[in-house]
């Protein structure tokens, strides 16, 4: 629990450019309207401020802190013009600033702006997100590298009924990357079409779709969750079972009268959803503050969960409330009054009356701390540690009664959602009282009984008692952990992961056991690659040649599991969930990455011995292993191989013509040659068909420079023997610079141009080889002088007839 709460001023605007405007902006008795919208950059150098009132000027203003070069970005435009829907900061990746602003308005136009250090803000490129000139953006956010909005469509009828104008919109999605020269849009998606208007939020496990007030309500009575990965939309409302419909396939659009039709009757019986203000937490959560003053959690799975209670507050729709969550602490700004809940708990950590007026939270996906902006600064907040232990009891037991609730809610048959209450009604529930009662006689520290075990107990615990031996002798070991040295802390840790691997080595890796593998992996790396090189006996022999004597089980369980797609990886992400084989070529990175290319080649070597890629036990998507490796490679930011040589390693370690190739283009453009040489002579040999693309590329880059002269003796041997002069010239002619560069037919000095002197060896061993091929070939092709000379006649006797039966037959032959 956190303890009391105090206000420290953090800025007081002289530590921004042009702060005493800044500050002339905010003081409401100047600038007469407060702002709509303020936000911060995620470097946190710049503070945007956008006016977005129908009563305002609408315009947006950026300050830069000190300390940074260019100037300011300040747009405006006309009243009449469509609004501002939302400012998006988003990433690039591949460009030398890691993010860019995005500028929305209402009619689909959109700006994307990048601040560049030493010249300021500059407008990367403008684009149009809707297809249609009447389509009309109502909410907008972005999921990784995807824009997903909600689209009003108004019909072309000139009086269209109430009905169809409240399920004219749709939601969209369309995908947005920055690059250095510009933004590059994909096609655009609808996943829901003929659906009523919602507000759009968006976390990577999924974007729900809140309810507003201009929602039809007959339909205003739940929320839907489109989970991308799984291809489904979950229906989820407080009082009832949650309803997943899956796609017909991955990216088909759903109607929304059809996908409601069926539960017609069970929306009749629920009620509206008041939703007054929304926001997502950390950990992908949806928390809605209802008119009613209370706040209700959703989770991606459509759970619900309550959260606070303002004590019976009403809210209308004029209260301005403001809705923040920043790590496990929801901050609530209603009117004047700060409130603060601790998500894991559900208590009220302070309720604080702040005396300055038009307070706004500080948005920006980088803070992890509160930050208040007020006219005359920035303000955060401390928190200082208070001892709550007369508190902690009854929070624990809540938390205890919430987990038993998510554990027992999926292993029930019935559709009816199990609440803290109904669990803790008498008669219902008699489980938790069960092992609570078990777990208190048999961790008893003195070793003693404070009263009989019930006979229905005593069975239950000589069931359980591997179970409870395992979690006694835990939590010895936590405590010889808290009193050990630094290595003995280390030891205790190696056995552990080393337990847990050999553990979930013989469960079934699903995505619960990976993402805890994955947890093991980030929190222990050390000990995880000490347990991974125990049991899968990766060693080197007395040649220096790594060695894994693992079993078939191991080896299954290592090369099974679908590998990350492009998409799912960033989406993946920082918090993405490895299969096993990702994680133990990032352990071989980062400990041992010489031995990288030689467990891909033993892998490789397994698995064409014991299974097909399409094979059902194999791993799934057929992806090579080493392009499985290789996606690993950027994440590895401390691995000590650079300039491209571990990814020239991985590409060489496969065997494949393809990657092969790819690997002798990467070894050309670092310029070297000895090694290009070498991969050359040695590869050649695997077909005549590489053989021959091998020489023709090489043949290309010496027909353009001089790089490749010391080695022309090892280039001509790699000549096909099928290749004649003719070819060789052909393919020197495509990939020869151009003549107005270097008139000369012989070189001059400083010239890299090809002379005749440098081809004289080879052409002249293929005109060798084309003269031995004619005089062996020569005596098939001559011809005789025509006519032929007669032959010499010689006359023989008929041969002499044994009887005259004979000369008679010998005579009608003839």
């Amino acid at each position: 629990m956190k303890g009391a709460v105090e206000l420290r001023q953090v800025s007081d605007w002289s530590d921004y450019v042009r702060g005493r405007w800044l500050r002339e902006l905010l003081d409401q008795r100047r600038s007469g309207e407060p702002p709509s919208r303020v936000l911060t950059s995620p470097d946190k150098h710049h503070l945007l401020l956008l006016w977005n009132q129908p009563a305002s000027l609408p315009r947006l203003v950026a300050f830069h802190r000190l300390g940074l070069d260019g100037g300011d970005l300040e747009k405006t435009w006309k009243p009449l013009q469509p609004p501002v829907v939302e400012l998006l900061f988003l990433e690039s990746p591949a460009t030398t600033v890691s993010w860019v602003l995005a500028i929305i308005w209402e009619q689909g136009r959109t700006e994307v702006w990048r601040f560049v250090p030493t010249t300021g803000w500059h407008l990367l490129q403008s684009l149009e997100l809707c297809h249609g000139a009447r389509a009309r953006i109502v909410s907008i956010c972005s999921l990784g590298d995807q824009l997903v909005w909600c689209e009003e469509r108004p019909p072309f009828d000139a009086q269209p009924t109430p009905e169809r104008r409240a399920f004219q919109y749709c939601i969209c999605v369309r995908g947005l990357q920055v690059g250095e020269q510009g933004v590059q849009l994909s096609p655009l998606r609808v996943i829901l079409h003929n659906s009523p208007v919602y507000q759009v939020l968006a976390k990577p496990s999924g974007v729900f779709l809140v309810p507003t007030p201009a929602t039809f309500p007959r339909i205003a009575k739940f929320v839907l969750i489109w989970r991308p990965e799984m291809a489904d939309i979950v229906i989820a409302a407080p009082h009832g079972p949650c309803v997943s419909i899956k796609a017909s396939h991955a990216g088909s659009d759903v109607d929304f009268k059809k996908l409601v039709l069926s539960y017609v009757g069970f929306l009749e019986s629920m009620k509206n959803l008041a939703v007054h203000s929304c926001a997502l937490s950390s950990c992908g959560e949806l928390l809605l503050i209802m008119q009613t003053g209370t706040i209700q959690g959703v989770q991606p799975n459509g759970v619900w969960r309550p959260v606070f209670d303002f004590a019976g507050s009403i809210l209308s729709s004029g209260d301005q409330v403001q809705l923040k969550v920043f790590g496990d602490i929801l901050a609530c700004l209603l009117k004047e009054t700060l409130y603060l809940v601790d998500l894991n708990s559900r208590e009220l950590i302070e309720n604080k009356v702040l005396s300055t007026e038009r307070v706004h939270f500080l948005d920006s996906p980088t803070i992890e701390e509160i930050q208040l902006l007020a006219q005359d600064g920035i303000y955060t907040l401390d928190f200082s540690d208070s001892d709550q232990g007369c508190q902690s009891e009854p929070n624990l037991v809540q938390v205890v009664f919430e987990e038993a609730c998510k554990y027992y809610q999926r292993r029930s048959l019935s559709s009816s959602q199990l609440t803290v209450e109904k669990l803790k009604k008498g008669g219902m529930f008699q489980a938790p009282v069960a092992l609570s009662s078990i777990l208190g006689h048999s961790l008893d520290p003195k070793g003693k009984k404070l009263m009989a075990l019930p006979e229905s107990y005593t069975k239950l615990l000589g069931t359980m008692q591997l179970e409870l031996q395992n979690y006694q002798d835990l939590e010895f070991l936590k405590l010889h952990v808290v009193q050990a040295s630094e290595n003995e802390v280390k030891s205790y840790g190696e056995a552990l992961v080393e337990q847990e691997l050999s553990r979930l080595l013989h469960l079934d890796l699903n995505r619960e056991n990976l993402a805890y593998l994955n947890v093991i992996f980030t929190a222990f790396p050390g000990a995880f690659w000490k347990a991974v090189q125990n049991h899968l006996q990766l060693q080197e022999n007395g040649d220096g040649i790594l060695v894994a004597r693992a079993t078939p089980d191991i080896w299954k369980k290592v090369l099974g599991g679908a590998a990350p797609s492009p998409t799912k990886q960033e989406e993946s992400s920082p918090n993405g969930v490895f299969p096993f084989f990702e994680l133990v070529c990032l352990s071989l990175l980062k400990f041992k990455p010489k031995w990288l290319p030689h467990f891909v080649e033993l892998s490789q070597q397994y698995l064409g011995a014991s299974w097909t890629y399409k094979s059902k036990e194999g791993p799934e998507g057929g992806v090579p292993l080493y392009k499985r490796a290789l996606a690993v490679l950027p994440r590895c930011a401390r691995c000590p191989v650079t300039d491209g040589e571990m990814e020239i390693e991985l590409l060489l370690c496969s065997q494949r013509p393809k990657a092969i190739l790819q690997a002798m283009d990467l070894l050309i453009q670092y310029g070297r040659w000895q090694h290009v040489m070498e991969t050359a002579e040695k590869f050649s040999l695997l077909s005549p068909l590489l053989n021959k693309e091998i020489f023709i590329n090489l043949l290309g880059e010496f027909s353009r420079h001089r790089a490749l002269d010391p080695y022309l003796d090892k280039l001509w041997d790699l000549c096909p023997a099928d290749m004649s002069a003719a070819d060789v010239l052909s393919i020197i002619q495509q990939h020869l610079a151009s003549v107005e560069l270097n008139p000369f037919p012989f070189a001059q000095d400083g010239s890299s141009q090809l002379t005749i002197a440098l081809l004289k060896p080879l052409l002249y061993r293929l005109a060798q080889s084309e003269t031995s091929q004619n005089e062996i070939f020569g005596h098939v092709l001559q011809v005789p002088s025509f006519p032929p000379p007669t032959p010499p006649r010689n006359h023989q006797s008929l041969p002499k007839a044994d009887s005259q039966e004979d000369l008679t037959f010998f005579q009608n032959q003839t």
